[in-house]
């Protein structure tokens, strides 16, 4: 397959990608921001931030609830809604000064999709920023109760047989994600692609919105999905389904979403980007107390936030997870993490690994320049002021950009320093 280089790319690509570096430049001369100066007001009191009913939203809640936005001198940021990651991506286009909004909980793939204009109308780019990770681990690829006999776990060449059967019959298998090339989509088809079943090929994708996984599955409009919780401990507490494997088991300690802003935003308005960051950054450490759990699982269940039972929200988040087919685990390892052990900071290679991830499925060309992408969108830098400011233990700062070599449950490896070899050793991909 093609390498992955820095030079033969397509005028179309090159116009592409200069139109957004243009854009990036006109943002930064107009708002040149130079460094951040540490304590320095924000610039302004408030900012738009989206987010959607999943558990890895509770940074950007709890934020909010327990006043550390206003703390950090913003208290008139709003947390609002979203009812599904295409209406996140519209607002975030719009901006908040049209009504739409400035920033988001995010897939961390999707800033990249924006910027790029690979998911914007007229493929107009969208030059976007990622500021923190939110957090790791802990979705869920659940099934379809009609396939509890096969056993189905981690592996999920059990389910081959099944849909063969049921293809023959004339019937379509869904598989349901919630954005095209958002992280749910690319844990499935990781999943599935392992077990022998091509993602494009054998099955049909479909995107539905988190909050509506468990009653899409109740009237069989899909036989798997994968997304976050607290859908899939819903799922199992109401008998419709199971979950076959949590993501943490496909990749231990993998990077899920991100806080991400526009970034003409960002270069605006650099000290209340700052300030909004170490609020959040406060809130992951909240959440990250075991001791916090039930107040958390309390407080997202309200109306305003996820309008579900504590219960749904509580077991997964502390690594109590009942897969509701037979086996049950305690105090497992698989809990969401969002602090400790480096959480919060967005490494630069697991961006990579996104990035290349989406070329295997052919959302970006075999060419394209990641490392680039990535200095473009992901800021780090940012990170690493506000952690100052806010007085983190340097021994809770990543010394580098890159967590280095990652091992996934198949025994593939990515180094990020190669990610073509890591394409060239896939065996199912659209990429070539």
């Amino acid at each position: 397959m093609s390498k992955i280089i820095t030079t033969g790319i397509t005028r179309r690509s090159m116009l592409k990608t200069t139109a957004t570096a243009a854009l990036i430049t006109a943002v930064r001369s107009a708002f040149p921001s130079g460094a951040f100066a540490a304590g320095a007001a924000p610039e302004v009191t408030g900012a738009k931030l989206g987010f959607i009913a999943l558990t890895d939203a509770a940074p950007l809640i709890v934020a909010q609830e327990k006043g550390l936005f206003a703390k950090h001198g913003m208290p008139d940021v709003e947390v609002a809604k979203q009812a599904s990651w295409g209406a996140t991506r519209d607002n975030l286009v719009l901006g908040g000064a049209a009504n739409g909004i400035d920033g988001a909980h995010i897939l961390s793939p999707l800033p990249y999709l924006m910027h790029t204009g690979k998911v914007t109308q007229n493929n107009l780019p969208v030059p976007m920023t990622i500021l923190a990770r939110l957090n790791y681990d802990s979705q869920g690829i659940s099934v379809a109760k009609e396939y509890a006999d096969t056993g189905v776990q981690l592996d999920a060449s059990k389910l081959k047989a099944a849909f063969e059967k049921k293809k023959a019959e004339g019937k379509e298998i869904k598989a349901a994600m919630t954005f095209p090339g958002g992280t749910h989509d690319l844990w499935i088809r990781y999943w599935l692609a392992a077990g022998g079943i091509d993602p494009d090929k054998d099955v049909s994708t479909i995107v539905v919105p988190p909050p509506q996984m468990v009653a899409n599955m109740k009237v069989g409009n899909m036989d798997v999905f994968c997304v976050g919780e607290p859908w899939n401990e819903q799922l199992v507490n109401q008998g419709i389904g199971f979950t076959a494997a949590t993501t943490g088991e496909l990749w231990k300690g993998h990077p899920e979403k991100a806080l991400g802003m526009r970034s003409d935003w960002v270069e605006k308005n650099p000290n209340a980007a700052k300030a909004l960051l170490m609020a959040v950054m406060e809130a992951q450490q909240w959440c990250d107390s075991m001791d916090n759990k039930e107040e958390m699982s309390t407080l997202l269940g309200k109306r305003q936030w996820f309008n579900v039972p504590p219960k749904d929200v509580l077991g997964r988040l502390k690594g109590d997870i009942n897969y509701g087919n037979g086996r049950v685990a305690q105090g497992t390892d698989l809990y969401m993490k969002f602090w400790a052990g480096g959480v919060s900071y967005p490494f630069k290679s697991h961006d990579s690994w996104f990035l290349a991830e989406n070329i295997r499925w052919g959302k970006f060309a075999p060419d394209t320049d990641i490392k680039k992408l990535v200095d473009e969108v992901n800021r780090e830098d940012i990170w690493r002021a506000a952690a100052k400011d806010l007085g983190v233990a340097a021994a809770d700062i990543p010394a580098s950009s890159s967590r280095g070599k990652e091992t996934f449950f198949d025994g593939k490896v990515f180094d990020p320093e190669n990610p073509s070899a890591y394409l060239d050793s896939l065996t199912i991909k659209v990429a070539s």
